[in-house]
């Protein structure tokens, strides 16, 4: 059965990509136009299975409003995956360099190429997406007007790579958040990484007996991301990833620093995701 998923952004987007080499190439997104749509919808079950979200940039860092979301939600993580950000010049066919007026993508996509764009002195006009400007150049057959987007979206609007991977920053990976409203407490067998949240009291060393209880046991933190809390006096919560080497192990570092935490709540336990 072809899985309903919600997506931030839409069709060609690389939530889609992402998506694809999550949950198979036949699935079926729901784009959404925000995160916190994506949200709602990924805890719909009459309209979706789940979702999939951005949460983190190897170059611009942690998306921290989607930490909140995911916090404010009843979503459970069931994994990962690893995307490599490739930017693509594309233009409808038969277009050449030289009748190029206009590029049109999202800001940020055009500050990670704006190397190789400014060298043409094209006029860069910024848009809210990177498929979605693809899909525009494709409906309007634009003569001078390129976009950069994915390779899947040329893929799906027909659209020629004029210039391919233009993107400066070679080492660009986002991760992404498989996400569902019930997975009726499933663990994978094979299950070696876990995100959860946890407070820890105002008392000095709070933090430092947490993290000496989760290295003690021989578990590798991949992420500690800290967050004020709302209407107090410089109090955090806490959102950590755990990778571990058996279930029994994450177990036992749970038992530890439950006695020595706050509202500690398990996101999902689930198989560290793969790189594409």
């Amino acid at each position: 059965m072809t899985k309903k998923i919600a997506i931030q952004g839409f069709e060609g987007s690389f939530h889609q990509e992402a998506a694809r080499h999550f949950f198979g190439n036949d699935v079926a997104i729901v784009p959404c136009a925000t995160f916190r749509e994506t949200v709602k919808l990924s805890a719909d079950k009459s309209v979706t299975d789940g979702g999939l979200m951005a949460i983190e940039n190897s170059i611009a860092g942690s998306i921290l409003p989607n930490y909140t979301l995911l916090l404010q939600s009843n979503l459970k993580i069931i994994g990962e995956v690893y995307l490599q950000i490739r930017q693509q010049l594309l233009t409808c066919p038969g277009i050449k360099l030289e009748d190029i007026r206009e590029v049109h993508s999202h800001p940020m996509a055009l500050l990670q190429c704006s190397n190789i764009l400014e060298e043409y002195g094209w006029k860069l006009v910024e848009t809210e997406d990177t498929a979605l400007s693809a899909k525009h150049l494709r409906q309007h057959k634009s003569k001078h007007i390129a976009a950069v987007a994915s390779r899947l979206a040329a893929e799906m609007y027909g659209l020629q790579i004029l210039l391919p991977d233009i993107h400066a920053q070679k080492n660009n990976y986002t991760r992404f958040l498989a996400l569902t409203i019930d997975n009726n407490n499933e663990i994978q067998p094979d299950a070696d990484k876990a995100s959860l949240y946890f407070r820890t009291n105002h008392t000095r060393g709070s933090l430092a007996r947490v993290l000496t209880a989760i290295a003690e046991n021989g578990i590798n933190l991949s992420k500690l991301q800290s967050f004020p809390i709302p209407e107090s006096n410089w109090q955090y919560f806490f959102h950590v990833d755990m990778e571990f080497e058996s279930l029994s192990q994450f177990e036992t570092v749970i038992s530890k620093i439950t006695p020595i935490t706050e509202s500690l709540r398990i996101y999902g336990i689930y198989k560290k995701g793969k790189t594409f």
